[in-house]
């Protein structure tokens, strides 16, 4: 504004032929004192300018940092996320492996269990088989007189005497012939240790004819039971190793419609009882039955 007016002053005075030549030359110096700072004021502008686009310039490049640090924080966010999951899924499949190893452990001490138990039953199995085998010699003259028979009957020996020898029909008293075999017998089984003895009388299914003495087949079998262990424990056994058992005619070996069958029927039983205590698993059963 203030060169508009000395440009309008100096022709004004131009005009009128009045201006004098030391006014004239202030003025000019005044005009081209404006003038510079006119350009000056130019140059500051371009100057700002330039200096405004280099901010502009520097801001774009800040907010192109900005986002390209946010991308690189999404991506580390992302592999922050991914690896989380990663350690989760590699705890799940350490945890599956230790509970895996816990049974495979659990597995093999079963294995181990269930092979010694194996072995123990193994050998006890081989203990009775030879143990039948020194039996059936010690009573092979027994045996070959037809006296006497040496079975396994579920999973016990068994001394088999036919009443017909030892008994005459519906009496339960020794024959000669009968108290000599129980006395064999008896010779032998003194010589096993730590064994007991039960004593089992059968009969066929055939009626007493007489019921003076004994009502019926069942006390008829439990007498010669009886009987036996008495001549038993006569010829040196031990009463404690023994005891006595009726079956009647409800434990048939064979068919009572044949007379062959009815005379195996009629028989007597010396089992020999098996030590449980020597069966696998027999501790594990005694600790069952203690509940302990």
């Amino acid at each position: 504004m203030k060169q508009y007016i000395i440009m309008a002053c100096v022709l004004a005075l131009t005009v009128s032929g009045c201006v004098k030549k030391s006014l004239f030359e202030e003025t000019s110096q005044q005009l081209a004192a404006v003038k510079s700072e006119l350009a000056d004021s130019q140059k500051q502008t371009i100057e700002l300018a330039d200096a405004l686009e280099q901010e502009k310039a520097k801001v774009a490049q800040l907010e192109e940092e900005i986002e390209q640090l946010k991308s690189a924080l999404a991506a580390t966010e992302k592999l922050l996320a991914d690896e989380k999951k990663i350690n989760a899924d590699l705890q799940n499949e350490l945890t599956s492996t230790i509970n895996d190893k816990a049974k495979l452990e659990a597995s093999a001490e079963e294995l181990q269990k269930a092979v010694k138990e194996l072995q123990e039953r193994k050998a006890a199995a081989e203990a009775r088989v030879k143990e039948f085998k020194n039996l059936l010699k010690k009573f092979q003259a027994l045996i070959d007189a037809g006296k006497l028979e040496v079975k396994i009957k579920n999973g016990r020996m068994v001394l088999v005497l036919p009443t017909d020898i030892l008994f005459d029909s519906g009496s339960a008293e020794l024959s000669a012939e009968g108290k000599t075999a129980i006395m064999e017998v008896a010779e032998v089984l003194k010589t096993i240790k730590d064994k007991e003895y039960q004593v089992e009388g059968h009969t066929d299914n055939v009626p007493l004819t007489s019921k003076k003495k004994f009502k019926n087949n069942w006390e008829l079998a439990s007498k010669r039971a009886m009987v036996v262990v008495d001549a038993m424990m006569e010829a040196g056994m031990q009463g404690e190793t023994l005891s006595a058992a009726s079956y009647g005619e409800y434990r048939p070996v064979a068919s009572n419609k044949k007379k062959d069958g009815r005379a195996k029927n009629r028989r007597i039983d010396i089992v020999i009882v098996p030590d449980l205590s020597t069966l696998p698993g027999f501790s594990e059963l005694e600790k069952a039955v203690d509940g302990k």
